[in-house]
């Protein structure tokens, strides 16, 4: 039996369900008493006490699921941390490991430390605890791993290959002594870039007879071989595709894992700030029954002194009712986002968790300078074609489908393989002895004509229309990215007029709410006047806040277009360099027709 499974049914399986015949040769391979006795024969202790030493090791050498799970990870990211060194340095290490200590887990096992009864989150934990805990992240982590995973089979290939068997029997024929032997055999295989494959193996065998307890006989072989493709099948592009496309496959899958670790953080900012949004609108609308409260206790101590008419007194009553549905149908939407919310990062629905106090003051993601005045739209549309990871992948997959109809096309070939090979055996009982006399060699061609390769037709045609099409949608991601960007331009620009007119409107709101109570105190204003400035006060609050999210998701949704926005430890962060870099290079151009 070969691999971890044979080797787990070996040690699991008790002696005495093995068959009868196994059990007398397992004895028989151990020597008795009487065999160990001196005789003019070959001593056969030696032979067999090897052998069961070997299987003894072959077995306690077999990989535990365990070793196999850490073998694999730590191949896997190493391969990934090189490569995501080489396209995107900086980033940090990847695990798909669930974290031990996550607050799912310390929600769920209620393992929260005094004063975490009520988890207050800023931006920076939702991005953490997303992370950790979202079920689509860990579902592109593993695509990722999954990636690399499949790398190292296909660098295994290209590796020496060694195997290691052994078999043993007993029998007779037409009814003669029992007859046993063990042969234990290795092979080592290595596949090289033009195509040729190189075979060793090494075999040996030891023969008794059981019954009579003469002892054992040992011999061994030695083989070589070669095959090698000359026509068909023998170009190293050809040979090597398998490993060529595993390598391209991860950095395309590091590629999307990056584009979506970048925009998932996106609506992760987006619903957090959505979140603060309606908690704000909450507190502010509290505000207003505060003030309207006390307005009322006022207006019906006026109307019972006779100084207000029971009218102007059940204005401001009415008011207040009103204005306490709205905070019923407020903190009802606030505590249905925060559900929402807590399923999307992957947290206990009856999570106790809140928005940090300050969340909204967190609005300073990419709020550096951005004056939209002096993009050039074909120079942004030029950088995000050389920043979008998405776009870039698009481009080298159609170099992947030109590879793949020369292969195609390679397949249309004549077949003609050169073949030889060289073994030999030894001496009965001398192992290591060998001669010339013994060995045999032979080499050959192999010839397969293209009769008929209606297959292989369809699977060149099929690689010419793929990579047709492929064309064709790249020319279409192009045109998506440039779209994508006029609209999130247009769209910053429209948030950024509207962020500017609240700036200006809610002073101007405030200013008038105060006038307003000044001579509502004084006796020199009407009641329904001070509730239309109160309600337009709450109003301009809530639209100031409100443009003020709209204003950062639209900077943040045009730099995520051109792929500057990224992610380190503090979370979301801009990298202006491809801007500047971008800018210094108009300057230089332009300095230069002005020198011509």
């Amino acid at each position: 039996m070969e691999g971890p499974k044979a080797c787990l049914n070996a040690l699991n399986c008790p002696i005495r369900e093995r068959p009868n015949l196994a059990e007398r040769l397992v004895r028989t391979s151990f020597p008795s008493p009487t065999m160990l006795q001196p005789h003019s024969g070959p001593t056969p202790a030696r032979p067999a006490r090897t052998c069961a030493a070997a299987a003894l090791l072959l077995i306690s050498g077999c990989m535990s699921p365990e070793e196999a799970v850490d073998a694999a990870d730590d191949q896997v990211y190493a391969l990934v941390a090189e490569r995501r060194a080489e396209l995107m340095p900086g980033e940090d290490e990847l695990s798909i490991h669930a974290p031990t200590d996550s607050l799912r887990q310390r929600l769920l096992d209620g393992n929260l430390t005094a004063g975490e009864s009520v988890v207050s989150l800023n931006l920076k934990d939702c991005l953490e605890i997303a992370s950790e805990n979202n079920r689509q992240y860990q579902t592109q982590r593993e695509s990722l791993y999954l990636s690399a995973l499949d790398l190292t089979l296909e660098r295994w290939r290209f590796g020496w290959q060694p195997t290691v068997s052994a078999s043993a029997s007993v029998g007779s024929i037409s009814g003669n002594d029992e007859t046993g032997s063990i042969n234990p055999s290795g092979r080592l295989t290595r596949l090289f870039g033009n195509g040729g494959q190189l075979v060793l193996d090494i075999g040996a065998a030891l023969v008794g007879a059981i019954a009579e307890g003469e002892g054992w006989d040992a011999l061994s072989n030695l083989g070589v071989s070669w095959s090698q493709p000359i026509l068909r099948g023998s170009a190293r592009e050809v040979v090597l595709e398998p490993l060529t496309q595993a390598e391209r496959n991860l950095t395309y899958a590091v590629r999307n894992f990056e584009r979506f670790r970048r925009t998932f953080a996106l609506d992760v900012a987006s619903r957090y700030y959505q979140l603060a949004l309606a908690r704000q609108s909450v507190l502010n609308e509290r505000t207003n029954i505060e003030v309207l409260d006390l307005l009322s206790l006022r207006n019906q101590a006026f109307a019972e002194a006779g100084k207000l008419s029971d009218l102007e007194a059940s204005e401001a009553a009415q008011d207040l009712i009103s204005s306490q549905n709205r905070l019923l149908s407020l903190e009802a939407n606030f505590e249905k986002q925060l559900d929402n919310f807590k399923f999307f990062m992957g947290l206990p629905i009856d999570a106790e968790i809140g928005i940090d106090s300050e969340g909204l003051t967190e609005l300073t993601v990419g709020s550096k300078a951005f004056d939209v005045t002096w993009v050039d739209e074909q120079a942004l549309f030029e950088l995000a074609l050389m920043q979008r990871l998405d776009y870039l992948n698009e481009v080298e997959q159609i170099v992947d489908n030109e590879r793949s109809a020369r292969i195609a096309a390679d397949d249309l070939k004549v077949g003609l393989d050169l073949s030889a090979g060289l073994s030999g055996s030894s001496e009965l009982d001398r192992p290591l002895a060998y001669k010339s006399d013994g060995s045999t060699w032979n080499i050959g061609l192999d010839l397969d004509l293209p009769v008929d390769q209606l297959p292989e037709r369809n699977s060149y045609r099929s690689a010419l229309i793929r990579l047709q099409a492929g064309r064709r949608s790249l020319i279409e991601t192009q045109d998506n990215i440039l779209a994508e960007i006029r609209d999130a331009l247009r769209e910053l620009k429209l948030a950024e007029l509207t962020y500017n007119l609240q700036v200006r409107t809610l002073p101007l709101n405030e200013r008038r709410a105060r006038s307003a109570n000044m001579n509502l105190e004084a006796g020199r204003l009407e009641t329904d006047r001070f509730l239309n400035a109160q309600r337009d006060l709450t109003a301009a609050r809530n639209a100031f806040v409100s443009a003020q999210v709209d204003f950062t998701l639209a900077r943040l949704q045009l730099l995520q277009d051109l792929e500057l926005l990224t992610l380190d430890k503090n979370g979301l962060v801009v990298d202006w360099s491809p801007i500047q870099a971008r800018l210094r290079a108009n300057n230089l151009e332009a300095e230069n027709e002005d020198g011509e």
